[in-house]
């Protein structure tokens, strides 16, 4: 299983996924994938994602993990679901301890989170929600006395944006949303990664 850092650096943006229906997921996973897209994160934000994730992680050459984690149980539920990888919105104690050896990508915006990271022995977050919590500004800012931290920017980030936030030295990938949109056709969503993966 690859480490949280080699999942970051792995392409450029990560797919931020809500769905609800696991045939035309995968439909939709192999479209990102086709894309250059493999890294793919299903959020745990409608009735049936557990389902969505289970029927993503056969796509071939995908990494499928699960994000809006909130809890141990979650947690616990989307490992057993076959996620790779563990979002977090935020960061508590216990949900980095049932993470344990699982890919861990806990959410932060203020320098008390990324303490409270580093001494959980975490290196890599998530800065959530990006835009609301003050922009690239913030990021910089926040960045600037944790020279070991590296962040993938989520929330409010769009395709014209993101070039500024992956050309900050601390962040590794953002987390994309606009991606995937209700009434895309798959040929729209991998011309939309095939964009996202020439990002620099």
């Amino acid at each position: 299983m690859p480490d949280i850092d080699t999942i970051m650096r792995t392409q450029m943006v990560i797919p931020v996924l809500v769905l609800d229906d696991p045939d035309a997921a995968v439909g939709i996973g192999e479209a990102l994938v086709r894309g250059g897209l493999r890294v793919l994160e299903v959020t745990l934000r409608s009735p049936r994602a557990l389902e969505v994730l289970q029927a993503m992680t056969r796509i071939p050459g995908a990494v499928v993990g699960a994000g809006t984690v909130l809890s141990p149980a979650q947690l616990g539920a989307a490992v057993a679901a076959g996620a790779g990888f563990i979002v977090s919105p935020g960061l508590t104690p216990a949900l980095a301890e049932a993470a344990g050896n699982i890919p861990f990508l806990p959410g932060v915006s203020t320098a008390s989170d990324v303490l409270r990271g580093l001494e959980l022995g975490l290196t890599r977050f998530k800065f959530f929600p990006a835009e609301a919590s003050g922009g690239l500004p913030a990021l910089r800012a926040l960045a600037a006395p944790f020279g070991q931290a590296r962040f993938c920017p989520t929330g409010g980030i769009a395709e014209a944006t993101a070039p500024a936030w992956l050309a900050e030295e601390a962040v590794l990938c953002v987390g994309g949303s606009w991606l995937v949109k209700p009434g895309m056709s798959e040929d729209e969503i991998q011309a939309a990664a095939e964009r996202a993966g020439a990002l620099r």
